[in-house]
């Protein structure tokens, strides 16, 4: 050997060494569960040249159940989630089993304690585990050696278990038959034994890692469901409408995505960008919360409060009417007397049925007034006619049948919202963004804010908050617009306005294009792919 030149062992053990350090940064790498444990499956049978393998995790055995309301330690059992297989090929069906030394798998999840057969069906005497032959004998299969480690996390953790099968004496099938394991099936070596723990060891870190990233994206997936229920709890008739508006602008970002047309032919969204539209479609409107419930839920343009004090006030005035006939029936039969008195009855009766006939007429142009239609200049001037009728109330002052304030609410001619209550509705968005802006969002997804906050804005400046154009609004934002007042026009569930069809809709929207306000591509996209269809489907998963 030449000075200064490592020997074949420490050669063959600074590959290995370099190895593992791939395999560990490969593996901490992967966030995803599923493919983590086949990444950890697949690297391990490589760096021990193992004919096949499985592994096991640890889970509690009463998941989903209902706590018991004492500090006991759960139970626990192992779950058969990955198996791999160079020689048979056999449909992967997951199971459990008990965390017992009645099984190897179950041995190693209980003591911690690696085991190394030469042969699976000749065991050591006394050990206390058996091996189920019921796979060899279902596939033709022959298990000779096995390797099973415990996946420790630093803390001493069991979280699962990684069982090698069948180590190779060369590259190939080695276990399909007797004869094959015989002749190509070696016993794992120490060397393979200490790889595989140290794989293990680094396997338990990163699934930890990535059931920890899980646990926290479900976290914050409930997080976000219940803001979305917060927000339709506060506005019960927009329910649905977060869910709606997701599932649109989603299969919208989707269409975007395949598109080979246009100005869409270069834009693409990662996993990450797609995750974006979604949390921020979902919270779009969570401002609401911070607008007046009244405000929110104000169906007619009078408040429920004002319009019952004002029923009251006709109610009075009826009473003021028949007063005062009474009053001049009885000065009239006091001058005349009862011959006259009688004879002039049926004037009196008469004119207190007009009376009352006006002011059921006012009544109802006032009820008609408080409708949130939309109206043309002039609809209104029977309501300035009624303010100027005047009745006595119980201590004799005249009093208008509509104050000024009623009027100025009666004579909105588009809606149900004035001027003040309108700018509290639109502050919502603001409200969004500031909340939004409170969550320390990863850099990934981190323009969920910005995008959320500009789903009123208008192409041509004309929208909310901040009158943004064109060259400011991205299309995020632009997809969840035409999904959000799509949404608004067709759902049926808005006290102050009935639903529209879907072309009716689609009309409208056309028309908002022509004006400058939306997207033609996106439109364009919206109607030609029809996203519309999936706007009652279930919501799209994260």
């Amino acid at each position: 050997m030449t000075v200064g030149q490592p020997s074949g062992d420490a050669a063959l053990l600074a590959h290995q060494l370099e190895e593992l350090n791939r395999i560990g940064a490969a593996l901490s790498a992967e966030l995803d569960t599923r493919r983590l444990l086949d990444l950890i499956l697949t690297k391990a049978r490589e760096i021990t040249d193992s004919d096949a393998g499985s592994l096991y995790v640890v889970e509690n055995a009463d998941e989903g159940s209902s706590v018991s309301g004492q500090d006991e330690e759960p139970a626990r059992r192992l779950r058969f989630i990955a198996a791999q297989n160079d020689s048979v090929s056999v449909p992967f069906r997951e199971a459990t089993l008990d965390i017992s030394d009645r099984s190897i798998a179950g041995f190693v999840a209980l003591t911690g304690q690696p085991v190394k057969l030469s042969d699976t069906y000749q065991l050591p005497a006394g050990v206390p585990y058996t091996f189920n032959r019921s796979f060899d004998e279902s596939v033709g299969y022959r298990t000779r050696s096995v390797l099973a480690v415990p996946m420790s996390t630093p803390q001493g953790h069991i979280i699962g278990v990684l069982q090698l099968l069948n180590a190779r004496r060369a590259s190939g099938v080695s276990g399909h038959s007797e004869e094959a394991a015989a002749a190509n099936v070696a016993p794992f070596s120490e060397q393979q034994q200490a790889l595989a723990t140290t794989l293990a060891a680094q396997a338990a870190v990163a699934l930890e890692n990535s059931q920890l990233y899980q646990a926290i994206t479900q976290l914050f997936e409930g997080f976000v469901r219940a803001s979305v229920v917060a927000i339709e709890a506060r506005d019960p008739a927009t329910s649905g409408h977060s869910l709606r508006v997701t599932n649109l602008t989603v299969a919208l970002a989707e269409a975007v995505d395949r598109s080979e047309r246009g100005c869409f032919a270069g834009v693409r969204f990662s996993r990450d960008a797609m995750r974006t539209i979604r949390y921020a479609s979902l919270l779009h409107d969570f401002g609401k919360v911070g607008v007046r419930e009244e405000v929110l839920v104000k169906a007619k343009k009078l408040y429920p409060d004002q319009l019952e004090l004002l029923r009251e006030r006709f109610r009075l005035a009826h009473r003021s009417r028949q007063l005062a006939s009474m009053q001049a029936r009885l000065e009239y039969l006091l001058a005349h007397g009862r011959a006259a008195y009688v004879e002039r009855l049926p004037v009196f009766e008469a004119g207190l049925l007009d009376e009352t006939a006006k002011l059921a007429r006012y009544l109802a142009a006032v009820e008609a007034a408080n409708e949130p239609s939309v109206l043309a200049d002039g609809s209104f001037d029977r309501l300035h006619e009624i303010a100027q009728v005047e009745f006595e109330d119980v201590d004799g002052v005249p009093r208008s049948l509509l104050g000024p304030e009623e009027v100025r609410l009666l004579s909105l001619p588009k809606g149900s919202l004035s001027k003040t209550e309108r700018v509290q509705i639109e502050s919502h968005v603001l409200h969004t963004y500031q909340f939004l802006r409170q969550i320390p969002w990863t850099k990934e997804i981190g323009r969920i804010p910005a995008i959320a906050v500009g789903h009123h804005e208008k192409l041509n400046g004309t929208g909310y908050p901040n009158k943004l154009s064109a060259p400011d609004i991205p299309i995020q934002t632009r997809m969840m617009t035409i999904a959000d007042i799509f949404d608004a026009l067709s759902a049926a569930d808005r006290p102050y306005k009935k639903a529209v069809s879907v072309d009716r809709a689609l009309g409208i929207l056309e028309g908002a294009v022509k004006d400058g306000e939306l997207d033609a591509e996106l439109f364009a996209l919206f109607v030609d792919a029809r996203i519309f269809d999936r706007w009652q489907t279930e919501p799209v998963p994260g």
